[in-house]
């Protein structure tokens, strides 16, 4: 007989992998993300409300989570396995709101605290009429786990009643799933005229894909067509595999009619001593662990490569959309250096200002002139390459990731930093103006504005501004010129290559936020190459 492995290496090699699953995020919308996504959470469910506390504490009550589709009478069910009213039943749909957990009393414990589904609240209240309001103000009841004693269920046996699977409240379903993942016996619940539907079937098949322990129970059957119903539904199972799983028939009977009844014990006898048997039998209790806790198992060796496969296509598609970036503003940078060189901002009213001076323009008209000219140059740039980068996006399923196509107020305020850093450059060219002629060894210094003004002029002119090079070496001397020429020329530089590199991570930032990287691909391997071999 298999037995369950509860060793403490293994455990240790369970928890990493957990911690590398938890950590992996599918945040662009590829066309696998929303299954990776969804596969990642019902694996980390798997993990956390099941495998792991159930290889920690092996002595634990099994735990039986009846689920099934809306209407398929789980509520009555449950209720008339423990004999009294201890989950809400009826007509109304969905009925099963806060998901019910009944054990016997000397379970209690097993049950109350974290061990698992860790993330529901629990509530505890004897004595009370599954209607009464158990919650607190403000108490989100889809998170919510109430739990019942009852001296009709055997030790070592927990019955959870899930919400419908099928339930029209989104939080409803979720949480079925991830109750239907804690479980160490499914028991699916379908009915009579629903036993063909998709929902059940794709519960069964992930059930068998799993390998986990599985009961299914045709409920409300009516007794003249008992059966040919049965036979069907067994030609189904049989056809899917599923042809050993214990089946049990529950007949039509008033008190299912109207869903708020008990069934006679004799109605539910045989799924109830099936039930028992597992809980109480050594040998039937060890199977049906090993069995579900393997099936987990041995499931991770096709789950964790697909999350890696998915890790690794949203890394793919981070790095295309960075890409597009960094091509955008490295092609922009280029051309911009060149239009320097050229002396494209010493153009329009620039050159105007230019060649008015001095006599009819101010040094420091003709520096607010360059300085309004090389920030114009520079947010062409900017706005081209973000032009550049919007038309590769387009093409990118990825960019349409929310975070990446939501309005960036910072696209309003380029104009405002590139405005900011120019004026920044100003300045500090000014001062290099001031220290150069402080420096000198004459009597009648030249203005340091002046200085500033010419050398601005050279750096920004190109071969328009041949006579600011001369007017400059006149005033400073021309070793004097070289060395405010080169300092600002580095100067200009540096600012260049700040304000491409800020507008470019701005534009990044959106991306670097989805915080998409490429160890997570490797670390899902590693951790599932680890787990086989302490295996």
């Amino acid at each position: 007989m298999v037995t369950l492995d509860v060793r403490p290496q293994l455990l240790d090699a369970l928890s990493a992998l957990r911690d590398r699953v938890a950590a992996a995020r599918f945040p662009l919308p590829l066309a696998g993300a929303p299954r990776a996504r969804a596969n990642r959470d019902e694996l980390l469910a798997q993990l956390d409300d099941y495998l792991v506390p159930r290889l920690r504490e092996p002595e634990a009550p099994l735990l039986a989570v009846v689920g099934g589709s809306t209407g398929a009478g789980k509520s009555t069910l449950v209720n008339s396995l423990v004999g009294r009213r201890v989950s809400e039943a009826g007509v109304l749909r969905p009925t099963t709101r806060t998901p019910v957990l009944v054990c016997h009393p000397e379970d209690h414990h097993w049950f109350s605290g974290m061990r698992v589904l860790p993330d529901l609240t629990r509530v505890w209240a004897p004595h009370r009429e599954p209607t009464d309001d158990l919650l607190l103000p403000g108490e989100d009841p889809a998170r919510v786990l109430r739990v019942e004693t009852a001296e009709t269920v055997p030790p070592g046996l927990a019955l959870l009643d899930a919400p419908d699977v099928d339930s029209l409240v989104a939080d409803n379903r979720v949480l079925a799933a991830e109750l239907i993942c804690a479980a160490d016996i499914w028991v699916m619940v379908t009915t009579a005229a629903r036993y063909a539907d998709a929902v059940p079937w794709h519960l069964l098949r992930t059930a068998k894909e799993y390998d986990a322990t599985l009961v299914t129970v045709l409920d409300r059957v009516p007794h003249q067509v008992v059966s040919e119903v049965s036979r069907q539904y067994g030609a189904l199972l049989t056809k899917a595999g599923l042809g050993d799983v214990p089946r049990f028939t529950v007949p039509e009977l008033p008190e299912s009619a109207w869903g708020g009844g008990l069934l006679p014990a004799s109605a539910v006898a045989p799924l109830r001593t099936w039930l028992v048997h597992v809980a109480q039998d050594p040998a039937a209790r060890r199977h049906v662990m090993a069995r579900t806790a393997h099936g987990v198992l041995d499931s991770l060796k096709a789950r964790m490569p697909e999350l890696a496969g998915a890790a690794a296509a949203q890394y793919a598609a981070a790095l295309r959309l960075t890409s597009a970036v960094e091509s955008a503003y490295d092609s922009e940078h280029t051309r911009v250096r060149g239009r320097l060189q050229a002396g494209a901002v010493l153009a329009g009213g620039a050159l105007k200002r230019w060649r008015a001076f001095p006599l009819d323009c101010s040094a420091g008209e003709l520096l607010d002139a360059l300085v309004e000219s090389l920030g114009a140059l520079l947010l062409c740039a900017v706005t081209a390459a973000d032009e550049r980068v919007t038309d590769a996006w387009r093409r990118e399923p990825a960019a349409r990731a929310p975070e990446l196509t939501a309005d960036d107020p910072s696209l309003e305020s380029a104009e405002h930093r590139i405005g900011m850093a120019v004026r920044r450059w100003r300045r500090e060219l000014e001062e290099f103006a001031e220290e150069e002629v402080r420096d000198l060894d004459r009597g009648i210094a030249p203005d340091a504005e002046t200085v500033a003004a010419l050398v601005a002029t050279t750096l920004l002119g190109g071969r328009r501004a041949r006579t600011a090079g001369e007017g400059l070496a006149e005033r400073i001397g021309a070793h004097g010129a070289l060395r405010l020429r080169d300092r600002g020329g580095r100067l200009l530089a540096e600012h260049l290559d700040r304000v491409l590199l800020t507008e470019r991570e701005r534009r990044l930032a959106p991306l670097d936020a989805l915080d998409v990287h490429a160890e997570p691909q490797a670390e899902l391997i590693a951790a599932l190459s680890v787990l086989q071999k302490e295996r």
